[in-house]
């Protein structure tokens, strides 16, 4: 049985940490709603660039002038995959649900005789894949998130995209990342982003109805391939940003659930030290009193 002193220290280390994580829930419940804001304010843009798109690829996929960013490379051998987790643990299972779901997609290229390349955004990812394929890591960016994701740090990422693709260097992109629901509620998504994946559904009257005229007819100046051209790049980028803002509102809601549980169960834990500190303070109150009265019974 522990001694008084060992369950008080004991006591005083559980408020320690319980104060700990109080404060963490606190910092990230203040994070969480400009995450969440911001979240949400990039989700109509990218959906809607997204539906834009595969309407206007509708006519142009599997055309000799078809952008490259939609026509890909003409292989479907090599697979890069983008990794986005936090540079920060202390969230729960967010991170690992990540890295669950690219080891599975990883496998799953692997089996099909893929080559596989991941270019990891965020230190926790790197340290959960680098056990199994660290030789398939390229890279790791950190260098984002310390007050929110900007579009410039999603910029950085997707430039280097964009370079190994021009370069060669795969030939199908895909990024796996936690899209915020709730506080409690991440969905592990994967989106494919090279080359740009026309919807089988797309053609030209779909944008018109869309905007509730079907019978238009629509002409473009430039030309669609050139509209593609200088679309397609700024659609990598404003979905990388999309997917980087996602999981940093999942990241902060993810943590706030996770220190909330903490401190709830430290809270517990110090209820039942206080108890049992009390009772063997009791206990052995009691025995020095039937020590004392036995003494005295013997004089």
């Amino acid at each position: 049985m522990p001694s008084l002193k060992d369950l008080r220290n004991r006591i005083s280390s559980v408020k320690s940490t319980k104060k700990i994580t109080s404060a963490m829930k606190m910092v990230a419940a203040s994070r969480l709603r400009r995450a969440q804001d911001a979240a949400e304010a990039s989700r109509p843009f990218a959906e809607r660039m997204n539906r834009m798109l595969g309407t206007l690829a509708g006519s142009v996929v599997g055309l000799p002038g078809a952008p490259r960013l939609l026509a890909g490379t003409g292989q479907n051998r090599v697979h890069l995959i983008v990794v986005v987790t936090s540079n920060r643990g202390l969230c729960g299972g967010l991170n690992s649900s990540t890295a669950r779901n690219t080891r599975m997609l990883i496998r799953e290229l692997q089996e099909d005789g893929k080559e596989v390349k991941v270019l990891c955004v965020g230190r926790k990812g790197r340290d959960q894949l680098k056990r199994d394929h660290n030789a398939l890591i390229l890279d790791t960016i950190e260098d984002f998130g310390r007050r929110g994701v900007t579009y410039e740090e999603a910029e950085a990422v997707s430039e280097k995209v964009l370079d190994m693709f021009e370069a060669g260097e795969f030939d199908v992109c895909t990024v796996v990342y936690n899209r915020f629901r709730s506080a409690i509620s991440q969905i592990v998504t994967r989106q494919q982003l090279i080359p740009f994946p026309v919807p089988k559904t797309a053609n030209e009257n779909e944008l018109a109805a869309e905007d509730g005229n079907p019978g238009a007819v629509y002409e473009f100046e430039p030309s669609e391939e050139g509209i593609l051209d200088e679309l397609l790049p700024l659609n990598v980028k404003t979905q990388i940003f999309r997917a980087m803002t996602e999981n940093y509102a999942s990241e902060q809601g993810a943590r706030m659930t996770a220190m909330d549980n903490a401190s709830r169960n430290a809270g517990e834990m110090i209820d039942d030290l206080t108890l049992e500190y009390n009772r063997a303070r009791q206990a052995m109150i009691t025995k020095e009193l039937i020590e004392i009265i036995s003494g005295a019974e013997a004089l």
